[in-house]
């Protein structure tokens, strides 16, 4: 299956993708690829290391005649977004992700691809390996936990990196250079309840909200596309102000980098209002689809009788926590007024669980204004206060600010346009990238971050273009030849 992928050109990257999308590396269980790393670099023969936290650093000497260029620190995080459509039988923790072409894309089969960031760790692999590059001193820094906390780039002590200018090769359009990210902060809230038992005389019904695009919770967040634990929080609030169910349980979303794509619930009410329910929700269900045909074109929730449970939530803890999900703000809070067209304030209601008598429900909060970052988590710590909830605020990590009159990006931006004979578009991005974190310990070193085109991350609709993974190649390959 990955002989079709370690065809295409460039081959080398497309090998060390193949190779590397063969190791198990989810977040916080990165102790396979980290292993795999280190041994990849002492085969080469080359310095390699691992910090305290688990970060590898790996050193190449430069090509004859770059001996005195700046030294570049070529940066990329090992691990991967773990989500998979409810019907693929996959287990992360174990096994390898299945590749196929389509047409111009690699994609995976029901899984998230890994290209995000595995695209820039195979890249560095390719110029780590060879012998036939021209380059500066090369420090290559994979970080760990980039997706849920970043915290081997939080880890990685001052004095460590001798780089001198840092590439980060973690964004996702190959016609943008990027400047400039959002930071971000963990919501967290959660509490009890009491459960009854179901009252005589119940039907009980399945509610399953799937097939939504999903997508990165940062540079996906302005595109429209549903939230399922919003939707599903719609269904619920209105049949229980109709009909008065009870919430056994719910289940919706998974990682808060992630949008959520399905939600699960299972409700118990009267049966004589089976028939009047049916009616309601089918109505209900036209009208969500309605309002989201433009973009969520494969929306498809479905409604079924099931076998009643043992138990329900308390009506007062329902009604609370119901309300709550409902106030609570999701999407673009706020755009930026200092560059064109970016979300500056953005908020993913990412996973909500409700079962057994526990409520737990994760956000993640994004802002490249700190203070507005704090303000919308205020707003939201409130709102879930309100239903008695217990909220934390937890893994903060701080934006990374514009340099508009960095030496890198004027060598990026005049290279771009010998190549390609047009300006890229240099831009900052909603998205969490480990640049602002790593300037905290390193303050003089130079920063810019850019990648190949990458489709649907942190969602199984993840792909790669096969064209700009060439094209990324080409570029990178004619920076390291004019690095200061």
């Amino acid at each position: 299956m990955n002989q079709e992928i370690e065809q295409l050109e460039p081959k080398r990257i497309w090998n060390n993708f193949s190779k590397l999308n063969a190791v198990p590396r989810p977040s916080k269980k990165e102790e396979k690829v980290i292993e795999f790393m280190l041994n990849f670099g002492k085969s080469l023969q080359l310095e390699t290391f691992k910090d305290e936290v688990g970060n590898v650093i790996i050193r190449k000497e430069a090509s004859i005649g770059m001996e005195d260029c700046k030294t570049l620190t070529l940066q990329s995080h090992l691990d991967m977004v773990h989500q998979k459509n409810s019907s693929t039988d996959f287990d992360f923790d174990t096994q390898g992700i299945e590749m196929y072409v389509d047409g111009d894309w690699v994609r995976a089969r029901g899984t998230t691809l890994g290209a995000d960031n595995g695209m820039g760790v195979a890249a560095i692999m390719s110029l780590l390996e060879s012998h036939d590059i021209p380059h500066p001193p090369l420090e290559a820094l994979f970080t760990i936990d980039e997706e849920t906390g970043m915290t081997g780039a939080m880890g990685l002590k001052g004095g460590v990196l001798k780089g001198k200018i840092l590439l980060n090769l973690d964004t996702e359009e190959d016609d943008e250079i990027d400047i400039g990210c959002a930071g971000g902060i963990d919501i967290t809230a959660s509490r009890t309840y009491e459960e009854q038992t179901v009252p005589k005389e119940s039907i009980a019904y399945s509610i399953s909200v799937k097939g939504l695009h999903g997508g990165h919770s940062g540079m996906d967040i302005h595109r429209g596309f549903g939230n399922a634990n919003k939707i599903m929080n719609r269904l619920l609030f209105k049949s229980t102000e109709e009909f008065g169910i009870g919430v056994s349980q719910i289940d919706g979303g998974s990682l808060r980098n992630a949008i959520p794509r399905e939600s699960f619930a299972t409700v118990v009410l009267k049966a004589d209002r089976q028939e009047d329910f049916e009616v309601k929700i089918s109505k209900w269900v036209e009208d969500i689809k309605r309002e989201n045909s433009f973009v969520e074109t494969n929306l498809d929730i479905s409604l079924n009788k099931v076998k009643i449970p043992v138990k329900i939530m308390e009506k007062t803890a329902q009604d609370k926590i119901l309300r709550a999900v409902y106030g609570a703000h999701n999407g673009v809070y706020g755009m930026s007024a200092a560059i064109p067209d970016l979300v500056e304030t953005s908020n993913n209601i990412a996973r909500i669980e409700v079962k057994s008598g526990k409520i737990r429900i994760g956000c993640l909060t994004r802002s490249s204004v700190n203070t507005a970052k704090i303000d919308l988590a205020t707003s939201l710590k409130s709102v879930f206060e309100l239903a008695d909830c217990k909220v934390t605020l937890t893994g903060e990590y701080p934006g990374w600010s514009p340099n508009p009159n960095s030496e890198i990006l004027e060598v990026l931006k005049d290279q771009y346009e010998i190549l390609f004979n047009e300006q890229p578009q240099v831009v900052a991005c909603h998205a969490g990238l480990e640049c602002g974190i790593l300037g905290k310990n390193y303050p003089e070193i130079d920063m810019i971050s850019f990648g190949p085109t990458i489709k649907g991350a942190h969602s199984p609709d993840e792909r790669v273009s096969i064209s700009s993974v060439k094209k990324f190649w080409t570029f990178l390959l004619q920076i390291l030849k004019n690095t200061p």
